[in-house]
């Protein structure tokens, strides 16, 4: 295949010998098998971000850190300089986070490279040595889907125990590798403590995962993981080791809303009482 454009400067750095095939091309991005070092590795080649709006990256982006005040300033007005350091945050974010994930023990793809908007990572195969397939892709086994659901379920919380959730998880984006499921497509992976949204995220996650297993065994359907692991998580009791059931009980007990705004009140009166003092000292 014809070296495209885009790889010239792997090429020139000894990072890439040859492009073998394109893999697949999707709205975001697009994956080439190439060969690298002698050996066969997967480029991902991120595409322009016309297609994707600054409010739908947003609800993604909340949380993150951004450079400095001026880059943030601009990814906020949506200028044309915002939206390229809004589309390098975006990417930059999946390579951080991919080896964040693989730190922690989750299977992602292993990174080599990342340079001039193409990841270089390790090709995911079968135990044929092929492109390893996606999940939506392959057919189960009652028993099969039942281990894979848990497998996947066990990563999830391995992915929340490192403080991220992956915000966009289904069959789409897990590959069914020779060692087991590997999961991939991670820009839009949120940071668990610092997004508002990270709890339905989470729920999304696992509720899609749980509807695709589910239809190879139905007895899935009716676990409620997803708000199960994110209580243990709210409540800095989650741990890998963590066992789950599958069940979660809402606590039947009331909210207390007089008591939490009687301590509202009291903090504030304590708090003006102390600026008062400060004053009067002063």
């Amino acid at each position: 295949m014809k070296i495209p454009k885009k790889f010239e400067m792997l090429v020139c750095n000894g990072l890439v010998d040859e492009v073998v095939s394109q893999l697949m091309s999707g709205k975001e991005a697009e994956v080439y098998v190439v060969r690298s070092l002698g050996e066969l590795r997967c480029a991902k080649v991120y595409k322009d971000s016309d297609h994707r709006s600054f409010s739908s990256q947003a609800r993604y982006q909340e949380g993150r850190k951004v450079k400095n005040s001026r880059q943030a300033r601009a990814m906020g007005k949506n200028s044309k300089f915002g939206r390229k350091e809004l589309e390098g945050a975006w990417q930059n974010a999946e390579v951080d986070a991919l080896q964040r994930l693989a730190a922690a023990g989750v299977r992602v793809p292993q990174i080599f490279s990342y340079a001039g908007g193409i990841l270089l990572m390790e090709l995911v195969t079968d135990g044929n040595g092929n492109n390893a397939p996606r999940l939506n892709d392959v057919t189960l086994t009652a028993a099969q889907a039942l281990e894979y659901h848990r497998s996947l379920i066990s990563q999830i919380v391995l992915m929340l125990c490192a403080g991220l959730v992956h915000g966009d998880l289904s069959e789409y984006n897990v590959l069914v590798g020779s060692d087991g499921l590997v999961i991939i497509d991670l820009p839009q992976a949120v940071n668990a403590a610092g997004n508002n949204n990270a709890a339905s995220m989470l729920l999304r996650d696992v509720s899609n995962v749980t509807a695709y297993f589910g239809r190879f065994a139905p007895e899935l359907i009716g676990t409620d993981y997803g708000r199960e692991i994110w209580k243990h998580y709210a409540s800095g009791k989650l741990s890998p080791e963590t066992r789950l059931t599958g069940r979660f009980e809402q606590s039947s007990v009331p909210a207390d809303v007089r008591g939490v705004m009687r301590d509202v009140e009291s903090a504030r009166r304590w708090h003006e009482l102390t600026i008062g003092n400060a004053q009067k000292e002063r």
